[in-house]
């Protein structure tokens, strides 16, 4: 007699529920639990199994057994390894414990995870996507694209609100360690005069020193004609304009209104493409202003049309000052998808309220394939007050590895760009993920 399906998926599924019990107690102090979870679940496979009849039952419970012991010893040659306080909830979907050694004392046991990295004496967790739960993926989240490009701004639209100068040298070996890391796009500093922006009054010499690099592209903003006269001469090969989709902003950010900065636009655009110069554009405040609140999704329709007419390749919609949420970035792309074609927007969050992820998976559901994001969570405005820094590069990438969608990105490198140049700024870094990931020694989880 043959097990039905309904009957063997049960008997599974029971098996399964006690290896996950002692795949958590293999995190707990009472050791004891493990021989006798394996006894148990030995024990109730054969009975639920030998009740029907069943051929082949011995292979069934060996490998249920098998995948216990792999738990218990199991190695895992992953190349991104993340650390996690608690338990392994789900071992079969989320990866193994990265065998070691184990050693005894009482009733005590502590496993010391074996990394390939610096990342060491820790516990070990696996984000990359499994492919087991690709259904789950498709019936949950819709569809998403296969790979996003990440633009990382970090360089610019990250250090650009520092008070303290960072030396230029600082500044060229963290555009190098980024671009190393895989990221296809750095946007690397701003032709804007230093009376504005300080900061970047390097613009030159960072530029020189980053433009025959050849792993990445290295586009620069420029707000004017001078501003891209200079760049060039530097040694630019893309560049990028940014306008608002608010009155206001606008007015306090360059110092003019829409329509003015438009047709200041379109001079540097006319020019680029004389020097075959691609240009990207900005868009700032596409949800919410500082001064004005809410903008309306046809405002920022309105700002975009007029960028792509001008021969914008890309364009990035930018939430400033971080107030967006779900509820209001789709009806802001809805309304410009309607006029862009979605192959050519991006997104740009800044995560004042923690909004930030949220808002690029919604993006990515809609079609969105590129996010702009600044290494560990950098940046600010200076002409927003209260706008905090810009979505995480690190948390960004760790997202998208656990969505199985590809990105070309080596976190671990990322994560060590991010580490410099906090280290240099003097603070801790604004991604979780990068906090959990270089955390040396995790804390034997207590049930």
């Amino acid at each position: 007699m043959i097990l039905p399906a309904k009957v063997l998926n049960r008997s599974s599924r029971r098996v399964s529920v006690l290896s996950k019990c002692f795949e958590s107690r293999l995190c707990s102090e009472d050791q004891l639990w493990f021989p006798k979870l394996i006894t148990m679940a030995a024990d109730l496979s054969q009975n639920l199994l030998s009740t029907a009849g069943v051929a082949g039952k011995d292979s069934l419970v060996s490998s249920d057994i098998q995948s216990g012991r792999s738990s218990q010893l199991g190695v895992c040659a992953s190349k991104e390894a993340f650390f996690w306080k608690k338990q392994v909830n789900d071992a079969s979907q989320r990866g193994l414990i990265t065998g070691g050694s184990a050693t005894l004392d009482g009733n005590k046991r502590l496993f010391r995870a074996t990394c390939n990295s610096r990342f060491s004496q820790a516990r070990c967790y696996n984000s990359n996507f499994n492919e087991n739960t690709n259904n789950l993926q498709h019936e949950l989240l819709g569809s998403l694209p296969g790979f996003v490009k990440i633009v990382e701004v970090g360089p610019r639209d990250g250090l650009q609100n520092e008070k303290n100068i960072v030396p230029t040298a600082v500044k060229i070996e963290l555009i190098k360690m980024l671009a190393s890391s895989g990221l296809p796009v750095v946007e690397a500093t701003s032709f804007v005069s230093p009376k504005w922006v300080p900061q970047l009054a390097d613009a030159k010499d960072v530029m020189e020193a980053v433009r025959n690099i050849k792993c990445a592209r290295f586009p620069v903003l420029t707000p004017n004609l001078k501003g891209f006269e200079t760049a060039i001469a530097a040694g630019a090969k893309e560049v990028a304009i940014f306008a608002s989709a608010s009155e206001s902003f606008s007015k306090s950010n360059i110092n003019c209104s829409i329509e003015e900065s438009l047709a200041r636009y379109s001079a540097v655009a006319t020019a680029a493409e004389k020097l075959s110069i691609p240009v990207r554009g900005y868009i700032s405040c596409v949800v919410g202003c500082p001064v004005e609140g809410k903008i309306p999704p046809s405002q920022v329709a309105f700002v975009a049309k007029e960028l792509y007419n001008m021969g914008c390749y890309e364009i990035s919609l930018g939430d400033t000052i971080g107030v967006g949420t779900p509820g209001t970035v789709i009806p802001m792309l809805e309304a410009v998808k309607d006029v862009i074609p979605l192959e050519k927007l991006a997104v740009h969050f800044h995560d004042t309220y923690g909004q930030a992820l949220s808002n690029i998976l919604a993006s990515l559901q809609m079609g969105i394939g590129t996010v702009d994001s600044s290494v560990s969570g950098l940046g600010g405005c200076p002409y927003a007050e209260g706008a905090s820094g810009n979505v995480a590069t690190e948390d960004v990438v760790y997202m998208l590895n656990g969505l199985g969608i590809k990105t070309s990105v080596d976190l671990q490198k990322l994560v060590l760009a991010g580490d410099f140049i906090c280290k240099h700024l003097g603070r801790t870094s604004g991604s979780k993920a990068a906090i959990a990931l270089t955390r040396t020694k995790a804390p034997v989880s207590k049930l």
